[in-house]
């Protein structure tokens, strides 16, 4: 949705090793927020935007108006498996079906043979891996990897709304998910969790959302670690002006 930063980048970056023409779409979707002034006050810097991707390699930008982009275009309702029923749908409604009416409505419009889209938005790459495989969509999604600062808050263009202090307080949610990866499949899955919490709700001006243990593809949360190998823990809270959401992998 623009205000690219080097995460954004580095998706580029994997598309050119895998296609031989690149192309990003910068578009803010009105029908993903159900907050009015979230919308409002998404950070919006085309220009800058449009230098920095040709720089990058881009070879096209596509940025249509919204009022082109859905001219004459009636929302779909689609079945995304109860996977809009968890954590940012239950905490967003109608989030996941704004994004996956977006993503076909891009891809009708562009055509692409494969789409790059970040892990750190792992719910939203879950429920578009999951209507893909149920639509049979012909466009490839490849997973690319979360990119972190070097305090390891994750790159997000939210983060440009941070003021120094809540940039600091932000880290909060990376170091919830080191609690959780550090004790994890030794400690119990509720206790996981608490160890984890305990670092969100000792960290003033940090309001936590979720933070909670899931199976990493059908975000199913888990209750013990029977039979798991691989579970993905997922938070969200609000710091200051911002919510702001990671996750991470966890292997036995």
């Amino acid at each position: 949705m623009g205000a690219l930063h080097a995460g954004h980048l580095t998706l580029l970056h994997r598309a050119a090793e895998l296609a031989d023409l690149v192309v990003c779409s910068v578009f803010v979707n009105p029908l993903q927020f159900d907050d009015k002034d979230d919308l409002a006050n998404y950070p919006r810097q085309l220009e800058q935007d449009a230098e920095l991707l040709g720089q990058a390699g881009c070879r096209a930008l596509f940025a249509p108006a919204a009022d082109d982009l859905y001219a004459g275009f009636s929302p779909r309702h689609y079945d995304l498996g109860g996977l809009d029923e968890v954590f940012e749908g239950a905490s967003r409604p109608g989030h996941f079906q704004g994004v996956v009416n977006v993503v076909e409505r891009l891809f009708h419009a562009v055509r692409p043979d494969l789409a790059c889209f970040g892990e750190k938005d792992r719910q939203q790459l879950a429920v578009l891996q999951h209507v893909a495989r149920h639509l049979h969509w012909p466009e490839v999604l490849v997973p690319c990897p979360i990119v972190r600062e070097p305090d390891g808050l994750a790159m997000s263009s939210r983060n440009q709304r941070l003021g120094a202090q809540d940039r600091e307080r932000a880290t909060a949610l990376y170091r919830s998910l080191a609690a959780a990866a550090e004790v994890a499949f030794r400690a119990s899955v509720s206790e996981t969790e608490k160890a984890a919490r305990a670092v969100l709700e000792s960290t003033p001006g940090v309001e936590p959302d979720y933070f909670a243990i899931a199976d990493p593809r059908s975000l199913r949360p888990l209750s013990d670690w029977d039979g798991v190998e691989e579970a993905v823990a997922l938070v969200a809270a609000q710091v200051g002006p911002v919510r702001l959401i990671d996750n991470r992998t966890l292997r036995r």
